[in-house]
């Protein structure tokens, strides 16, 4: 990068100014990681301080059977296939009950779009949980489910969204955004929930008060320039509701664990290379610089491993995302050895390794708890890993 771009680029960070598309498309093409990453590492410290949230949650998919074929996808399955499932609502709240030891604080529920199960079954479902579980909030369906209730319910978003919230819903899922650009989302997604239904189901959530993640599916077809414009869409958005708490840029995975039955499902894997470290931490980066008016950028570590989600606390992000247990979605897809949990006492080891105090959190972001960082006398400058 030229330096007087970088000098450019630095003031406007400094100075609180925004950043255009061009500024993105220029960050990316910088090959100084270590003067991106303290760059965001700036942002995130103005508005975080040296604080990691994390949450104690868990992940609940009540099905796997799917009419969607998406081209990245390893977790779906067809009606009747092998290792297809469908949880009756009295087995997931069986299951859900089985997980709340370690005083959980969260339910994380996202499941494929089933061709017949009758509407009835979500917001039945959400009831039956909350009254299992009264004081875990129930983080709950993707905005591309919503779109699907409206096809099977006949009822409108707004409907479904008042009779969910009815049921115990706190908050929507960030699924279902992958990137948003057409160029590259008509390869990838085979579902009709693109941008305009997707921001549209955000929207309407976020007038009814409910508080949402947003997210972006990385490190496949896409371009840089495609993750600049996802965004920026989410930003224009947040200038008008005000509505997203977190932004979590996934990591696409290869498939490797289903070729044991002798189907690849992922169909983008022969001409893909999954992000490296290096990329993770670029990408990371840019989107703290770029979208400034959301509070927090999570590292889900089960995407990233435990050492890259060390390493993007010092890039950018502020939230290590919870002691998840089987995360089917990513562990039907990777076997490249991240855990299938980490504990409490596990986050705020890595937390405190990393540099940082760790700060437990609600799904709404209230603070639960606050620890001892590893080194009181580094709170207020916390220091970078080395890379």
């Amino acid at each position: 990068m030229d330096v007087g771009l970088k000098r450019e680029l630095e003031e406007k960070v400094r100075a609180g100014e925004r950043l255009t598309r061009e500024d993105g498309i220029a960050l990316y093409e910088s090959d100084d990681l270590a003067w991106l990453g303290g760059l965001a590492h700036e942002v995130r410290t103005r508005k975080n301080g040296d604080v990691v949230h994390f949450n104690v949650n868990r992940h609940l998919n009540m099905t796997n059977v799917c009419t969607a074929s998406c081209a990245y996808c390893s977790f779906q399955r067809k009606p009747g296939e092998k290792d297809a499932y469908t949880m009756r609502i009295e087995e997931a709240v069986k299951l859900a009950k089985s997980m709340e030891a370690e005083n959980l604080t969260e339910l994380h529920i996202v499941n494929g779009l089933h061709p017949n199960l009758p509407w009835r079954y979500y917001p039945r479902s959400l009831r039956e949980l909350k009254a299992a579980l009264p004081n875990v909030s129930l983080k709950a369906f993707t905005a591309t489910e919503i779109h699907h209730f409206e096809t099977i319910s006949g009822l409108s978003a707004s409907e479904i969204l008042d009779e969910l919230i009815d049921a115990g819903l706190e908050s929507l899922t960030g699924g279902g955004a992958e990137i948003f650009d057409w160029e590259v989302r008509q390869h990838i997604v085979d579902h009709r929930t693109h941008w305009e239904d997707w921001s549209r189901i955000h929207r309407l959530a976020h007038e009814k008060g409910l508080k949402t993640p947003s997210t972006m599916l990385y490190g496949h077809i896409e371009e840089p320039r495609h993750r600049v414009d996802h965004v920026l869409r989410l930003r224009e958005l947040q200038d008008e509701t005000n509505g997203f708490q977190v932004f979590i840029p996934l990591r696409y995975q290869h498939d490797f664990v289903d070729m044991k039955d002798g189907k690849v499902r992922n169909r983008l894997q022969a001409r893909t290379q999954m992000a490296t470290g290096a990329e993770a931490l670029k990408t990371f980066a840019v989107s703290r610089l770029l979208f400034d008016n959301v509070p927090h950028v999570k590292v889900f570590w089960v995407m990233h491993g435990v050492q890259t989600a060390q390493l993007a606390l010092q890039h950018g992000a502020d939230d290590m995302d919870g002691s998840v247990v089987e995360y089917k979605i990513t562990h039907d897809a990777d076997n490249y050895g991240t855990p299938n949990k980490l504990t409490r006492e596990d986050l705020l080891d890595l937390i405190r390794d990393a540099g940082f105090r760790p700060v437990e959190r609600n799904t709404r972001y209230e603070i639960i708890r606050e620890y001892e960082g590893h080194d009181p006398a580094r709170r207020e400058s916390p220091q970078p890993m080395r890379l």
